[in-house]
C-alpha cells in the first residue's frame, strides 16, 4: 500500500512537474513571439499574459493585447483574448474572442461584437504550425463601420480544412443567418426599398490552392496568395432575387483569374433593372445586356431564370463575345 502511495505521489509530482515546464514555456513562447514582431516594426503588446489550467490543460489568456503591422495596414486590438489547449494534445487549440473587439484594415476601421465567438484549430507537428482544419463559430455578430454602418447577422460560421494529400489546397466553406447588410450598401443596391431587410441564404463551399501553406508565416511575413479557385456553390438568396455561381479560375501571380464561371440568376430582370437604378450599370449598357440575357432565357425555355457564363481572360470579364468590364484582382495583403 505504502509502494502504490508513492508511486502515486511521483507520477503526481512529475505531472505537476511537467506542467509547470510546459505553461512556462508556453508563456515564454508567446512573449518572445511579440518581442520579434515589435523588433520588425510591430506594434505587439499585451498588458499581461497569464497561464492557467492545471493539471489537464494550457490556458493562455492576453488582456489588453495590440497587435498591427504598419507594413499591410493591419491591426487588431482586444480587452482581452484566450487559446485553450489540453497540456497532452497542445496542437489543438481553442481560440475565444472578447464580446467587443477592432478590427483595421488597410482600407477601413470595424468594431465587432458578438455574444460569442469561437474557433478551434488543429495544427501540424512543423514549427511553422501549418493548418490542418480550423472553425469558427460567431452568435449575434454585428459589423460596424467607422461611419457607423453596420451589417450584421444572427450567425456566423466558417470551416476551412487541408485537403488531403495536398500541401497548400483548402476546402472552405461559411454560411450567415439573417444577414442584414448596412443600410447605405443596401440602398446602393436597393434605390427603392422593395427588398427584406435580411438575405434568406448567404453561403458558399469553395475549393482553394495557394502558392504556400497557411501557417504562422501568414502572420508574420505575408499572406499565401491564391493559385486556383475552384466555387462548387456560392449562393445568395435575397427576397424573390436569387444569385447563384459555380466555375473555376486559375490565378497567375499578379492575381489576374482566367477561368469561367457561371452566374444563375432568378428574376434577372429586377436584379438588371435595380443596377441600373443604383448607377452600377449605365443606361446603354444595361438596354444591351437585357437584350442578350432576354435572347439567352429565351433559348433555356425559362424567362425568369438565366444561366450566364462569364468568362475571364486578359484581364477583362466576358460575356460570350463581349467584353462587360475588368476582372477583380485576386490578392491578399
Amino acid at each position: 500500500m505504502k509502494r502504490l502511495l508513492v508511486v502515486i505521489l511521483v507520477a503526481a509530482g512529475l505531472w505537476a512537474g511537467y506542467w509547470w515546464i510546459g505553461a512556462s514555456g508556453v508563456k515564454s513562447g508567446f512573449a518572445a513571439w511579440l518581442d520579434a514582431r515589435r523588433a520588425e516594426g510591430w506594434v505587439a503588446d499585451s498588458a499581461a499574459i497569464t497561464v492557467q489550467g492545471f493539471p489537464n490543460r494550457f490556458d493562455t489568456t492576453f488582456t489588453d493585447i495590440r497587435l498591427a503591422d504598419p507594413e499591410t495596414g493591419w491591426a487588431w486590438e482586444a480587452p482581452f483574448f484566450q487559446l485553450f489547449a489540453l497540456s497532452y494534445r497542445p496542437n489543438h487549440v481553442i481560440a475565444i474572442w472578447p464580446r467587443e473587439h477592432i478590427l483595421a484594415t488597410p482600407v477601413q476601421k470595424y468594431a465587432i461584437t458578438s455574444a460569442e465567438m469561437q474557433a478551434s484549430a488543429v495544427v501540424g507537428a512543423d514549427t511553422t504550425l501549418p493548418l490542418e482544419r480550423a472553425n469558427l463559430v460567431a452568435d449575434t455578430l454585428s459589423i460596424t463601420d467607422e461611419a457607423g454602418e453596420t451589417t450584421a447577422m444572427t450567425a456566423l460560421r466558417l470551416a476551412v480544412e487541408r485537403v488531403e494529400g495536398s500541401e497548400a489546397t483548402y476546402h472552405l466553406g461559411w454560411a450567415a443567418d439573417n444577414l442584414a447588410p448596412a443600410r447605405k450598401a443596401r440602398l446602393r443596391i436597393d434605390t427603392t426599398g422593395q427588398l427584406p431587410q435580411t438575405l434568406n441564404a448567404f453561403r458558399a463551399d469553395i475549393r482553394a490552392s495557394f502558392d504556400r501553406p497557411w501557417d504562422r508565416r501568414a502572420i508574420e511575413t505575408a499572406r499565401p496568395q491564391p493559385t486556383q479557385i475552384t466555387v462548387k456553390l456560392a449562393e445568395a438568396r435575397w427576397g424573390d432575387l436569387e444569385l447563384a455561381v459555380a466555375g473555376a479560375v486559375d490565378i497567375d501571380a499578379t492575381g489576374r483569374p482566367t477561368g469561367e464561371m457561371t452566374v444563375k440568376a432568378r428574376n434577372w430582370r429586377d436584379i438588371l433593372k435595380m443596377a441600373r437604378a443604383s448607377g452600377q450599370l449605365p443606361g446603354g449598357l444595361a438596354d444591351q445586356l437585357e437584350t442578350g440575357l432576354a435572347m439567352i432565357a429565351q433559348l433555356s425555355g425559362n424567362s425568369q431564370t438565366i444561366d450566364i457564363p462569364l468568362e475571364f481572360r486578359g484581364g477583362r470579364v466576358f460575356l460570350g463575345p463581349v467584353p462587360i468590364g475588368p476582372a477583380p484582382i485576386l490578392k491578399l495583403r
